[in-house]
């Protein structure tokens, strides 16, 4: 594609399928290993588009070895309902479920998330616990959120509620920051042919490529395009 007219067809198209893919709904994705590029110095461009993740995010297990089965899953489903009450009192707090992609866990989901663990006479459920990541946030600080809020909710009976030792981050609808990305490739571009003086060009390849990202920071991700100038 060479660098020009073509270019500026290529953003107003991705401007369209960004706006396609709002009008849609968005999906909140979890960047996780299996969704997170591994970032190469000598294949990652280097112009990329920095971006605060949405959410800090991570998986608890809400888990009761009392011995009698019936019980055991009313003590299981009563912690459920005061994980959710509290998140419903706390706006810094929402629940979800979801490997790779995040949907809203509530109180119809109860009987579908509890399951019988590996020990005998014991069931868990695993949910997620996330909070949005403002501007002036920190890790500790998003962190100390979810933490406080396992911490203060109620645990009925012999129910505990484990908090994962791993945390992630998630990205809403990646595809709406394509235009950004490729507005940056765009500004690349004329930069290199610049630097070749009046008649030179670009050739961009690779803009028809998905958006990408790798972790940055300790709350923010790099988004680009894995183009090509030659």
């Amino acid at each position: 594609m060479k660098f020009g007219s073509a270019l500026a067809g290529a953003w107003l198209a991705a401007t369209l399928l960004a706006g396609s893919a709002a009008a849609q709904g968005v999906e909140e994705l979890v960047v996780t290993a299996s969704r997170l590029s591994e970032y190469d110095p000598a294949e990652t461009p280097s112009i990329t588009l920095t971006k605060r993740a949405d959410n800090l995010i991570t998986k608890v297990t809400v888990i009761c070895d009392t011995r009698d089965q019936s019980q055991r899953r009313s003590e299981l489903r009563a912690t459920l309902r005061n994980l959710i009450r509290m998140a419903a009192q706390d706006k810094s707090i929402t629940l979800g479920i979801g490997d790779e992609v995040v949907t809203a866990f509530d109180e119809t989901m109860l009987d579908s998330v509890i399951e019988p663990d590996a020990k005998a006479d014991t069931s868990r459920a695993t949910l997620l616990i996330k909070t949005a990541v403002s501007p002036s946030d920190s890790f500790d600080a998003a962190t100390g959120r979810i933490k406080a809020f396992v911490e203060k909710t109620p645990k009925v009976g012999r129910t505990e509620v484990l908090l994962n030792s791993s945390w992630e981050l998630t990205l809403i609808g990646p595809a709406e920051y394509r235009p950004d990305v490729i507005k940056l490739v765009s500004e690349d571009a004329q930069r290199v042919a610049a630097a070749f003086g009046a008649g030179y060009g670009v050739e961009v390849q690779g803009l028809q490529l998905p958006v990408s990202w790798y972790q940055s920071g300790p709350l923010d991700l790099a988004l680009y395009i894995p183009y090509r100038l030659t």
